[in-house]
């Protein structure tokens, strides 16, 4: 606040407001619009061995639907699991398979591992609009898309799409579209 002094706030201020409105953006908008940055967010973290419920906990307090495995001693991410995940059918198929009760499922047990992720490059990001990003997700059959940086030896997770987020800011502008 260099240079610029503290006031009361004395006339009516209104809030500023998304280009396209709130909650919503075109077709042709830069993907980025609708990415995660983890620069600008930060993410839930869970560790592999942790109890799922207890997972799913950590989400909802955090007000989210994912989190990233991570393999404390080497601070790596592992994988990702959702809400979706944990209160799907995942669990139950895991215990049909090994046995036991649901208290025994670990984040581990049904996680996306992150060595079949499918990922997209930042400089891939910057070049692609909400459109193609769509068409991707069509494409990959696939919930979430992983966005990294950084050279191939030295891979950073930035950030993440979900397809269920893009589906929702993009719906007035795909229903144009249809007619």
């Amino acid at each position: 606040m260099a240079g610029k002094t503290l006031e009361l706030l004395t006339v009516a201020a209104t809030i500023a407001a998304p280009q396209h409105g709130p909650w919503r953006v075109e077709l042709a908008d830069p993907s980025r619009s609708v990415m995660t940055d983890f620069n600008e967010t930060s993410v839930v973290r869970v560790p592999p061995t942790q109890q799922v419920d207890e997972a799913l906990e950590a989400m909802r307090h955090a007000g989210v639907r994912s989190a990233f495995v991570i393999d404390d001693t080497r601070d790596v991410v592992l994988g990702m699991i959702t809400a979706y995940d944990i209160m799907g059918e995942k669990p139950i198929r895991h215990l049909q398979t090994v046995g036991g009760a649901r208290e025994d499922v670990l984040v581990s047990d049904i996680m996306d591992p992150a060595d079949r992720w499918q990922v997209t490059h930042l400089d891939a990001v910057d070049h692609a609009t909400v459109g193609v990003l769509l068409d991707t997700f069509a494409t990959l059959g696939r919930t979430h898309l992983p966005v990294v940086e950084g050279a191939d030896d030295t891979l950073r997770l930035r950030g993440l799409f979900s397809a269920a987020k893009v589906l929702r800011l993009t719906e007035a502008a795909r229903r144009k579209a249809r007619k």
